[in-house]
């Protein structure tokens, strides 16, 4: 990637309504085409999946903010009742959820979700089809369901996204400090923000501006050189 090229992203700016902007890219537009579409979804489930650091939280908390949903951990579900975890909610997210999410608490909350004319929203690393699901009837709703995937954030996204991330500190940087940072990183938002974060800190405290030997120096550090 060259310096020139990123002096042009032509990436759509969502706001997330209490989150960071949501940078609309094709690795992750069908997913949000999905989730601008609510409530007129298919069927009482969505299921968003891709690797680590693709947006899947993010693009859900945007749909939080949307439908009042309850956000949970698949981890933290086992044994608990539906009516407990929703208070009364009618949309409920649940994270990781191909991460041993208890098969009959799931079920029971898709149940009654579908039965409050809800919609329960998963994040995943994979889709329902490739889970090892016991529960013949979980099994079923799940893969019955639409599963939208989310690719990884390509070089000129997330050079976007850090744009953004320290134009928020109100930090412009040069185009040179980005393409370094952007083709030693990896690609992945969590990535972007951890860089960004320790290059800010690193200036602040060093007294340096934000070059090229310091971005350098933070990599390093971070064991990303």
């Amino acid at each position: 990637m060259s310096a020139d090229a990123q002096l042009h992203f032509s990436f759509e700016h969502r706001p997330a309504m209490g989150q960071e902007d949501f940078l609309v890219a094709p690795c992750n537009e069908q997913a949000v085409k999905w989730i601008d579409s609510w409530p007129d979804w298919t069927a009482p489930a969505l299921c968003l999946h891709g690797p680590t650091g693709c947006g899947k939280t993010h693009l859900a908390h945007v749909w939080q903010a949307r439908s009042d949903a309850v956000m949970l951990e698949a981890q933290e579900i086992a044994g608990q009742a539906p009516d407990d975890l929703l208070s009364g909610a009618t949309n409920c997210i649940v994270e990781n959820a191909d991460r041993d999410a208890d098969e009959p608490t799931l079920l029971h909350l898709y149940n009654v979700l579908s039965e409050r004319g809800g919609h329960l929203l998963l994040t995943a690393e994979q889709p329902p089809a490739r889970w090892s699901i016991a529960l013949d009837d979980l099994r079923s709703r799940l893969t019955a369901a639409p599963a939208v995937q989310i690719g990884k954030p390509d070089e000129g996204l997330v050079g976007a996204v850090m744009i953004k991330l320290f134009a928020d500190r109100q930090i412009l940087i040069g185009k040179d400090v980005l393409v370094y940072l952007v083709m030693r990183i990896e690609r992945s938002f969590d990535a972007a923000r951890r860089v960004v974060d320790a290059v800010d800190s690193a200036a602040l405290a060093s007294h340096r501006r934000l070059t090229v030997p310091l971005a350098r120096d933070v990599l390093r550090r971070l064991g990303m050189a």
